[in-house]
């Protein structure tokens, strides 16, 4: 048996090898370029070599940015709008996360209890509908 697994993935490696040829690379007489397994008659054709990975091209070095370009002061003015709205984006994925949860709770169960000036009451359906309702508007609106 383990003869024959050898024997087979030998078979196997030395036939990828065998099974990749030439490939032949011309140009026509309306300019039109072809690749093909065999040169044309009558045309002269260039090889191409299929086992080597094409150059890596060098990377072009980064233009400068505004950043880097403009004066200190709108550097710390552009710092304090991107930190201002960091802030307001942490503040709309813990409301998101809030109201997302609150819906799951809404829609999960039939027996809500809220607490309105100080006194803790069950939502009749009517209520727990129009709340689902609202939450699903507020995720509309507000989270993406």
């Amino acid at each position: 048996m383990r003869r024959m697994i050898l024997t087979s993935s030998l078979l196997l490696a030395l036939s990828a090898s065998a099974m990749a040829s030439q490939v032949y690379k011309w140009v026509d007489a309306q300019g039109v370029t072809h690749f093909g397994a065999q040169p044309p008659q009558g045309q002269q054709a260039t090889t191409i070599n299929t086992a080597s990975p094409p150059p890596k091209t060098a990377k072009p070095e980064a233009a400068p940015t505004f950043e880097s370009i403009a004066d200190p002061e709108q550097a710390a003015i552009d710092e304090s709008v991107k930190r201002a709205v960091a802030t307001q984006e942490a503040e709309r994925k813990k409301y998101c996360e809030s109201t997302r949860t609150n819906l799951a709770q809404l829609q999960n169960n039939p027996r809500v209890r809220v607490e309105v000036d100080g006194e803790v009451r069950r939502l009749n359906e009517e209520e727990r509908q129009q709340r689902i309702s609202e939450a699903k508007q507020a995720i509309i609106k507000n989270c993406k």
